[in-house]
């Protein structure tokens, strides 16, 4: 069984080998996302939406149940989560033959709430937020002795999300933009990625900052405001999460509310890609980041059907920007208006080609001259043929045979 001075050297020691690691644990179990280019938001997507569970969640619990089973640790799981945490979880308990406990605060989706209890996990609903939810989670597993599976300040966590990265370092990126709510996916991603030279952009609500303000602002715990983005409302950033992420991490961008719910939105009816509010969270912070191959994580898609309905409804996006047709080869290649234009008489002469002349339109003199100059005798206007003289043609000419031979006869 695991002490609690293995478990720091653990944490000391995560890096890319333990993510190479949970890829090889994991190969077996889930297959890998798509990437998708978003044309009209000029960023590459990787669709964690369309993993199992619907979210990128399950990586991480699925690695850390198995890290745990070849530590010979078989304790029953509990866990706290608004909701995708959970149902990784449940998932990765069900496929394993474990025992799960799932803690989730009253306002949690119904839809995650559903996907828990569908793959015979245990729900308990607790407090108002992600945080009163986790207390509760650790007062029972410190009762029950039960293993507490944090939902992103754990090193087995942090390993398998950062297996997203892997996965995306195939299109080679310059930008990596990654949502933060407790920092696990970013610091998975950040290990896995920033020592190919791929910059790291967090994502996070305004008001819902906990991870911004712990590394600008040296403030531990933060009261965060309603989003739509439930899943990283946290009230503080991890303490493993915040150290990778203080090394690693290039820039945070904080996206306002309506930002979020307006690329929610343009995300179902232009790229017909249905994402919760955390999912559509790193897409919305990369309007303001500059990259040639940005990649954005779409982190899930556990939205209810209610809210999404909702949006559509209320929400009206700005039309697409339209797109741009002017590219480098275009700089150097003669316009359209260079290709038709005169040559000049004295080019002509000098390099023996005729010179091209262009029609213009009469102007408004030369159109009074011919108008003076028609002749103002009616007779002089040539008739035309009436009906009956086309009905009644002139006769053909005769022509008289031509004898045949006589030996034709």
């Amino acid at each position: 069984m695991e002490t609690d001075v293995a478990r720091a050297v653990r944490i000391a020691q995560v890096g890319a080998a333990d993510i190479l690691a949970a890829q090889a644990r994991l190969r077996r179990y889930l297959p890998q996302t798509p990437l998708h280019y978003a044309e009209r938001f000029g960023c590459w997507l990787k669709l964690e939406n369309l993993q199992r569970t619907g979210s990128y969640k399950v990586r991480g619990a699925l690695n850390a149940l198995l890290a745990a089973r070849e530590r010979g640790d078989d304790r029953p799981v509990i866990a706290a989560s608004a909701g995708n945490h959970a149902q990784g979880l449940a998932w990765a308990a069900y496929r394993l033959g474990v025992q799960a406990i799932a803690v989730m605060p009253h306002g949690a989706p119904q839809t995650k709430i559903a996907g828990v209890a569908h793959w015979g996990a245990t729900v308990r609903l607790h407090g108002d937020s992600f945080d009163e939810a986790r207390t509760f989670a650790m007062q029972l597993a410190e009762r029950n002795g039960y293993r507490f599976l944090p939902a992103f300040d754990d090193a087995d966590v942090i390993a398998g999300q950062g297996t997203v990265g892997l996965e995306a370092a195939a299109m080679s990126p310059d930008v990596m933009i990654v949502p933060i709510g407790g920092g696990g996916l970013a610091a998975g991603v950040a290990l896995a990625l920033k020592s190919q030279g791929v910059r790291i952009v967090g994502a996070q609500v305004e008001h819902v900052d906990a991870m911004a303000q712990t590394l600008r602002n040296g403030v531990e715990r933060i009261a965060p405001a309603d989003t739509l983005a439930d899943g990283v409302r946290v009230k503080q950033a991890g303490e493993l999460t915040r150290d990778i992420l203080g090394r690693l991490l290039d820039d945070i961008v904080i996206v306002r509310e309506a930002e979020l719910r307006e690329t929610l939105v343009r995300l179902a009816l232009e790229e017909h890609v249905i994402a919760e509010g955390a999912g559509a969270l790193a897409l919305a912070a990369g309007r303001r980041v500059a990259g040639k191959r940005k990649c954005a994580v779409v982190s899930g898609g556990n939205i209810d059907a209610t809210v999404l309905a909702g949006l559509l409804a209320d929400v009206r996006p700005r039309p697409p920007r339209k797109p741009r047709r002017r590219t480098k080869d275009e700089a150097a290649a003669p316009t359209f208006a260079s290709a038709t234009q005169t040559v000049s008489p004295t080019a002509t002469r000098a390099e023996g080609i005729a010179p091209r002349t262009t029609a213009r339109a009469p102007t408004r003199a030369a159109s009074r001259a011919r108008a003076d100059s028609a002749p103002s005798d009616i007779s002089a206007i040539p008739t035309m043929p009436t009906i009956a003289s086309l009905a009644s043609p002139a006769p053909l000419p005769r022509f008289a045979p031509t004898p045949l031979p006589e030996e034709c006869v």
